[in-house]
C-alpha cells in the first residue's frame, strides 16, 4: 500500500522524482518575488527576468556557488517561492528572520547525505525546525503548533523521519504547490545573493 508520503499527485512531487542532489527553497507568504529576493539580500545589480539559458550565460558556474549563490524567485497561489541551486542561505535565522517580517516563512533544504531540513518562521521567530540526519526533535519556539501534522507526514519525535515526510508537511501543513513547468520552465526573477558573512550577527 502507498503511503500518503509517496503518493503520486501531490504539490511538490517534481522534488521528488527528479534528480536534484541539492537545493534550498524558501517561500514567504503574500510577498513578490522582488520583495522576497531583496530581504534575501540579493546583489540589486544583478537582478533580472531570465529563463535557464539566460541564468547559464550570465552566471555560468555561479549558479551552483554556496557563498554567493543564484537564486531565483516567482509566485505560486498566496506562496512566493526562492530557489537555491547550490546554495543554502535561506536555511540561516538572519535570513529567516529578514524574510518572515510582517508573515511567515518556510525553508526547505535537501542534500544528498541525505538530508532534509524544514524550519517555519512567523515575523522573526523561529517555530519549527526538522533536520532528518538524526531522529525527529520537536524544536523551535512552538514545534506542537505544527505536531499533528509532523506526525501525519511520519515526522515523529524520536523516530527516523519518512521518506519525503518534509515535503508532506509542507504540502498539507500549508498548501504549497510547485509544478516542474515553474520551476524549470517559465522566465523568473533571478540575481545572486550577497556571502552570509556580511550580514550582522
Amino acid at each position: 500500500m502507498t503511503s500518503e508520503s509517496t503518493e503520486r499527485g501531490r504539490g511538490l512531487d517534481l522534488l521528488r522524482y527528479h534528480d536534484f542532489p541539492i537545493y534550498t527553497l524558501t517561500f514567504a507568504r503574500e510577498l513578490t518575488p522582488a520583495e522576497l529576493l531583496t530581504r534575501m539580500g540579493v546583489i540589486p545589480e544583478t537582478v533580472a527576468m531570465r529563463d535557464l539559458h539566460d541564468m547559464s550565460d550570465d552566471f555560468g558556474e555561479d549558479i551552483f556557488d554556496d557563498d554567493e549563490p543564484v537564486v531565483s524567485a516567482a509566485t505560486t497561489g498566496a506562496w512566493t517561492w526562492a530557489w537555491e541551486e547550490g546554495g543554502m542561505h535561506g536555511l540561516d535565522e538572519r535570513v529567516q528572520r529578514s524574510v518572515s517580517v510582517g508573515t511567515e516563512a518556510v525553508a526547505l533544504h535537501h542534500n544528498e547525505k541525505p538530508m532534509d531540513v524544514f524550519a517555519y518562521t512567523v515575523d522573526g521567530d523561529l517555530v519549527s525546525y526538522v533536520n532528518t540526519l538524526m531522529p525527529i526533535a520537536l524544536e523551535g519556539s512552538d514545534p506542537e503548533r505544527l505536531g499533528e501534522q509532523m506526525r501525519a507526514a511520519g515526522l515523529v519525535p524520536g523516530e527516523s523521519a519518512e521518506l519525503y515526510g518534509v515535503l508532506t508537511l509542507v504540502e498539507n501543513a500549508f498548501g504549497i504547490r510547485l509544478s516542474g513547468k515553474q520551476l524549470i520552465g517559465e522566465p523568473r526573477l533571478s540575481g545572486q545573493l550577497r556571502p552570509l558573512s556580511d550580514w550582522p550577527v
